[in-house]
């Protein structure tokens, strides 16, 4: 089969590799219907040292179950279903508390020994905890928006549910990104009374106004923490939702905060320190966020989806077919595309 590798920096190429195959009998094979590029995957892309051999790349997939191991109840072949970012048993006790990113026997696409999701077809494993089986065909016009639930829906979601978002909460959004986007239509659908989305390409805070992004502010750093503050009467917001993972977001984060404010970081931090001080202390900020365990949060988010209220799918901004992979790393890493579908 054709699947997608990283061999270095700027170096994404789809080759043949061995098709997949049932190891455990806890695992199934899933045909892809649908992949796409993270913004996380432009991190490797941008920096991963030059390698003889490639890895296996991509995280986020739907498609049709083909195969079960003989330990694996509840799904069929036929199934549609839609895998979250990390594979997970879903039984331990960290996933039980719903954590699964941290499940204790669980791990990650692309692994040594673990197929990445931009392919033609993905091994599975620990297939009854990790799938979600969806009420849809393989025709859908809905499968867009169920890819979200891989990652980036669930993403911004677990942005505002861990930066306590709810009605009569306002929000700023930092990065309009497809994780900052997602994070606008969470913290709208959880309630948030105003939204600030904070991006500088047009196109996308249009997309945030209609996710219902209240107000936008262009301006970065200072002068961006100054806008915010004007428009909160000097305040700053209840919620800060970190969407980017680069320092100069964090404190951002940090200057339009409101005092006994949240700011919940789920941008894939690129910087080792966390620019907390004395102040940050004497006003009550708590920092929170961190990885979200997507799969926790599928079956509260599927049934807006397939009910039409929210079309998280809108992110997608570019489709190509499977041998055009690399032209949508390019795009996505140019800034000309938000985020990639990819269509094997």
């Amino acid at each position: 089969m054709r699947a997608t590798l990283i061999y270095g920096a700027g170096d994404v190429r789809v080759e043949d590799v061995p098709d997949p195959r049932l190891h455990e009998p806890t695992d199934a094979v899933v045909r892809v219907l649908r992949s796409c590029v993270c913004g996380s995957d432009l991190w490797p892309y941008g920096a991963k040292e030059d390698a003889t051999e490639g890895d296996r790349i991509g995280h986020e997939f739907l498609g049709v179950v083909e195969e079960v191991g003989s330990e694996v109840s509840g799904l069929v072949g036929g199934d549609v279903v839609v895998a979250p970012f990390v594979w997970a048993d879903n039984t331990c006790d960290f996933c039980t508390e719903g954590l699964q990113t941290s499940c204790r026997h669980g791990g990650q696409w692309g692994a040594p020994g673990v197929d990445g999701g931009q392919g033609e077809a993905v091994r599975v494993p620990q297939a009854q905890g990790t799938l979600v089986k969806l009420p849809v065909g393989e025709d859908s016009t809905l499968l867009p928006s169920l890819l979200t639930l891989s990652d980036v829906f669930p993403t911004g979601h677990h942005c505002a549910v861990t930066a306590r978002v709810g009605p009569r909460t306002t929000v700023t959004v930092i990065g309009d990104g497809a994780v900052g986007l997602s994070a606008v239509l969470a913290a709208k659908r959880l309630g948030a009374e105003r939204i600030i989305l904070m991006g500088r390409h047009t196109d996308r805070t249009d997309l945030g106004r209609e996710f219902g992004a209240t107000d936008v502010v262009a301006e970065r750093g200072a002068e961006g923490v100054e806008k915010v503050r004007e428009l909160t009467d000097g305040d700053g917001t209840h919620a800060v939702l970190e969407c980017v993972g680069l320092k100069p977001a964090l404190e951002t984060a940090f200057g339009v905060v409101r005092a006994g404010g949240v700011v919940s970081r789920v941008g894939a931090p690129q910087y080792s320190d966390v620019p907390m001080d004395g102040g940050l202390f004497m006003r009550n900020i708590t920092l929170t966020g961190g990885v979200a365990p997507a799969r926790a949060y599928i079956e509260e988010l599927l049934p807006d989806i397939l009910d039409g209220a929210v079309e998280p799918g809108r992110v997608f901004d570019r489709t190509v077919g499977l041998d055009e992979v690399p032209d949508g790393y390019r795009a996505m890493a140019d800034r000309k595309a938000l985020k990639v579908l990819i269509r094997p």
